[in-house]
């Protein structure tokens, strides 16, 4: 509020002193005249001002210790106003009634949020103790398949490894075997200077097929594994337990028995050619059978073939066993980390489920002590600076009032003097919250 406006506040009312005798016949008139309690309230305050003036020839700085005066009767006053105050805090009253019932949600939501806290805590532990056990039960797997309903044997993946490892050396026995034999069956020219065993296994028959001509060299290299060939037929004919299967598996052994028994004729055919003399017979199935490198060729190959298919069915038998019990252990793996997701998604919501804990209760502890605000309100006096701002006008204005009529000093003195009244009247409004910008606001006291 700048000074010409408050200055305009100040226009002097003409308010006449009055004596004793002049003070009776006020009463008289007054009696007479109804007025308002407000209109009879500002009178009383536009007096006080006068009188008080008039007992401090106007002083400006016993004005501000006056001003004080008045707002503590100010506030008496408005202490005894029981209607009014109660008008004045019924907004307060809602508000608390409002925050209480805010207090009482946020309760239940906390209620909520502990509770779904707690379960999935309780989950995470479920998912946790099933991941023990599906641990446990992959390293026990192996050793106890039937327990986990797994039609595998104990021990299949060291067996596996066992047969695997005699399997290596007997197919490199076969491939050689073969490779010589068909190769001294079929193309190599025996000589009577090197023995037996020389002209059946040559230990270059493969290079020297070669040498001879692709033909020859790609059926040595290839012949070995029609056997090998013959060998998984018979693992697959014996993994069907069927008459049919077993009608196969015996005609396989006997187109097995006679390849090799061909093999074997020829190579003792070139022998008994190399070694005959005039007098021997023409050699035929009969001679073959009487001798004994015919039948050493014949199982040399033929009942190394049969172990060879035996070990390499026994050796894919536990392979499937194995594969049963990795198939079981990886399904449990697999159920493993699916948890592990489970959990660690868990573990988010209660991250987030904590975090709204934490600002729900930073809320409630907001909302606890705006209640007590509220009732410390509520429990005290509500000093409306607005209705103090007028009354302390009206005491102001009695005070310069005696200024004005009373104190015979010069016009510029006498303004000084009403400026500095109204510069304390700024610095009380000031200190009371009752300033302009301010002026519907309330002053709040606890008494």
């Amino acid at each position: 509020m700048d000074t010409t406006s408050i200055k305009n506040l100040f226009k002097l009312k003409s308010i006449p002193v009055e004596t004793p005798k002049e003070e009776e016949s006020s009463k008289a008139e007054t009696n007479s005249n109804v007025e308002s309690s407000e209109e009879s309230r500002k009178r009383t305050y536009h007096e006080s001002g006068y009188r008080d003036s008039s007992r401090t020839s106007g002083n400006h700085s016993t004005l501000s210790i006056c001003l004080d005066a008045v707002y503590s009767k100010f506030q008496n006053e408005e202490k005894e106003m029981v209607e009014k105050q109660q008008k004045l805090k019924e907004s307060y009253v809602t508000e608390q009634k409002n925050k209480e019932t805010e207090i009482k949600a946020l309760t239940v939501a906390l209620e909520t949020k502990e509770d779904q806290l707690k379960n999935k805590n309780k989950e995470i532990e479920n998912y946790q103790n099933q991941i023990q056990v599906f641990k446990a039960e992959i390293n026990d797997l192996p050793r106890n398949p039937e327990k986990y309903n797994v039609k595998a044997t104990k021990g299949a993946s060291t067996k596996f490894w066992i047969g695997t490892i005699l399997l290596v050396p007997i197919t490199l026995y076969l491939l050689t075997f073969y490779i010589s034999t068909s190769y001294s069956a079929f193309f190599k020219s025996f000589d009577a200077k090197v023995t037996v065993i020389q002209s059946v296994l040559d230990a270059r028959a493969w290079e020297r097929a070669w040498s001879e001509g692709s033909i020859e060299g790609a059926f040595v290299t290839f012949i070995p594994f029609v056997f090998l060939g013959l060998g998984f037929l018979i693992h697959m004919f014996n993994e069907t337990k069927t008459w049919a299967n077993y009608v196969k598996l015996g005609l396989l052994f006997i187109v097995t028995f006679i390849f090799d028994a061909i093999l074997a004729y020829q190579i003792e055919s070139k022998l008994y050619e190399l070694n005959k003399t005039f007098d021997s017979p023409p050699f035929d199935i009969k001679i073959a059978f009487t001798t004994i490198q015919f039948w050493g060729i014949i199982f040399a190959g033929f009942i190394v073939y049969i172990i060879w298919g035996l070990v390499f069915d026994f050796v894919m038998k536990e392979h499937r066993d194995k594969d049963k019990i990795k198939n079981e252990q990886e399904i449990r793996q697999k159920n493993v980390l699916f948890l592990l997701e489970k959990i660690n998604v868990l573990k988010k919501e209660i991250e987030e489920i904590l975090a709204n804990i934490g600002n729900t209760k930073e809320i409630v502890i907001k909302t606890r002590g705006r209640i007590e605000e509220l009732q410390n309100i509520i429990d005290g006096v509500i000093i409306p600076t607005k209705d103090y701002k007028l009354y302390a006008s009206e005491y102001v204005q009695g005070w310069i009032t005696f200024i004005s009529e009373k104190i015979a000093v010069s016009r510029t003195e006498k303004q000084t003097m009403i400026d500095d009244c109204i510069s304390s009247y700024t610095t009380n409004l000031e200190t009371v919250g009752a300033n302009s910008d301010n002026q519907n606001l309330v002053y709040l006291s606890s008494l």
